[in-house]
């Protein structure tokens, strides 16, 4: 984790707001220990409470912040909320947002909200926690370190062993673990892998940002639908807020419905609706009821990941 935050430019002498869970959750402490053995300052602060996360980030003037990309948005409207103007009361420089996948549309936002340089960071439970991989300053993929882990992608479906630059599911094997070997580990994460050396001089592998999970991909009336392909129309939207819900049932055929935030400029936009069910059809090649609400009306979440599927189907 030293390694892995040194990569993503946090130095000795940063303060890292670690918004991360504590406890059995590998993320919050592998980041903590990650951060101290840089000989960075450590702000423990964990998942919630958002007030006092904006108050401290504030008064102790963190250089470095550590969470969910979901949380890190909500924070951008929160902050504002209680009358900060994020880009200029902090002092952030670098965010590594990770346990969930996120598009480059959230990316920009984060980063235009807080004025910080934004880098993916991956890892798994079962693996090492955080700290599998990261991006560069390059920004052009996560470095997954190979002098302790070979990765590879899989056809999901068959198992056949794919090229690398081809998509597929990442298979992990551990080269230094002792006690609990993982040979071929399938991640059910869905990405690409790259083998050239990366401008930034370094030879460990690359991934493509995570594009979904295999066992969380939807079928809707046969179609294959990933909730990153939904998200990437809705944030390259004009005027639609930064929260969304995805909401599938059946009543004699499958339905998929989309509620996302709009500004009150927007609602008012009879068009609006219309074009967005008209760019998810031409991604999903299947039909999307889309409502659009206010803003601050959908759940937030402060602690885990953000729920966004909710699959209200009779299960089988």
């Amino acid at each position: 984790m030293g390694r892995t935050l040194d990569t993503a430019g946090v130095k000795k002498g940063d303060i890292v707001q670690n918004m991360y869970g504590y406890g059995l959750f590998t993320g919050g402490l592998g980041i903590h220990y990650g951060a101290r053995a840089i000989g960075a300052t450590i702000l423990p602060t964990s998942v919630g409470n958002t007030k006092r996360q904006l108050m401290l980030m504030k008064d102790l003037r963190s250089t470095v912040v550590t969470s969910t990309p979901s949380y890190m948005l909500y924070l951008v409207e929160a902050s504002r909320a209680e009358g900060y103007e994020p880009r200029t009361d902090f002092a952030l420089r670098v965010g590594v947002f990770g346990a969930e996948p996120w598009s480059e549309e959230v990316r920009k936002r984060i980063e235009e909200g807080f004025g910080l340089r934004a880098h993916d960071i991956y890892g798994m439970s079962e693996l090492y926690g955080p700290g599998v991989g990261i991006e560069c300053e390059q920004r052009n993929g996560l470095h997954i370190w190979g002098d302790e882990f070979l990765v590879e992608t899989i056809n999901p479906d068959t198992g056949e062993v794919l090229e690398p630059g081809k998509e597929g599911e990442l298979v992990f094997t551990m080269l230094s673990r002792e006690a609990m070997p993982f040979l071929r580990y399938r991640s059910r994460d869905l990405s690409t892998v790259y083998e050239e050396e990366c401008a930034c001089g370094r030879y460990h592998s690359r991934i493509a940002r995570i594009k979904g999970r295999s066992d969380d991909m939807l079928i809707v009336g046969g179609v294959n639908v990933f909730p990153s392909q939904i998200e990437h129309v809705l944030m390259n939207t004009p005027g639609l807020g930064d929260q969304y819900q995805i909401i599938v049932t059946h009543k004699e055929l499958d339905r998929l419905a989309v509620k996302v935030e709009a500004s009150t400029d927007m609602l008012k936009d009879p068009n609006l609706s219309k074009g967005i069910q008209e760019d998810l059809f031409a991604v999903l090649a299947i039909r999307a009821d889309v409502e659009l609400v206010e803003l601050g009306t959908l759940p937030r979440s402060e602690v885990g990941k953000a729920r966004r599927v909710i699959d209200l189907r009779p299960k089988v």
